[in-house]
């Protein structure tokens, strides 16, 4: 057997372990949590930016969150903001690649909703600038990085950052804590409801 696939899955393993020792990403989970909820139930929405496999992170948890986790309930409103390529591939050649999250955030984004903003190493200038568009719509800001946060650090108001540097296992452990929130959100909003 290839020890490559062993070393993956133990490094894997091992940034979860930190995941799970790290009490202030722990801590930052359960605030971003009940900020989604209460962000919910005010009639707001969520909305979520990144490029390439954060862009299917993205994805993946708009689609969680507005299709169904664990329960048969109601949909929740929230969007991967790429998922129009008309509407991106037009900002891009219009104007820039760089602006296109910002835009869409301009025409979507309502004071209260919450941006999930994802970028491995915090540095991407379309999530920066997406990010710095929903500040000045009144939006709280979630960032999904690695370890440093990047630049995007100073522009959220939470911050789940990885201790790692490594892209893949990063995502690995950004769509994780994303189901904790999508689980936690729909539990606390339907959880008079059965699973299916």
């Amino acid at each position: 057997m290839d020890e490559r696939i062993r070393s993956v899955i133990a490094e894997s393993i091992s940034i979860k372990q930190a995941v799970l020792a790290d009490t202030a990403l722990l801590q930052q989970l359960e605030t971003i949590t009940a900020r989604c909820v209460a962000t919910l139930k005010a009639g707001g929405q969520l909305l979520f930016c990144g490029n390439g496999g954060s862009a299917a992170d993205a994805q993946h948890l708009a689609g969680e969150f507005s299709g169904r986790f664990y329960l048969d309930r109601d949909p929740l409103p929230a969007e991967a903001l790429h998922v129009n390529t008309s509407f991106l591939t037009a900002v891009a050649n219009d104007y820039d690649f760089a602006s296109a999250y910002a835009r869409s955030v301009a025409a979507k984004g309502r004071p209260g909703d919450i941006l999930f903003a994802i970028s491995t190493s915090g540095n991407s200038p379309n999530i920066l600038q997406a990010a710095q568009m929903a500040k000045t719509k009144k939006m709280e800001v979630v960032g999904m990085t690695g370890a440093s946060g990047g630049a995007l650090a100073k522009e959220v108001d939470y911050l789940l950052n990885v201790p790692s540097t490594d892209t893949p296992r990063i995502q690995e452990c950004h769509i994780l804590l994303g189901h904790i929130i999508c689980e936690l959100v729909e539990k606390r909003i339907f959880g008079n409801q059965s699973p299916k």
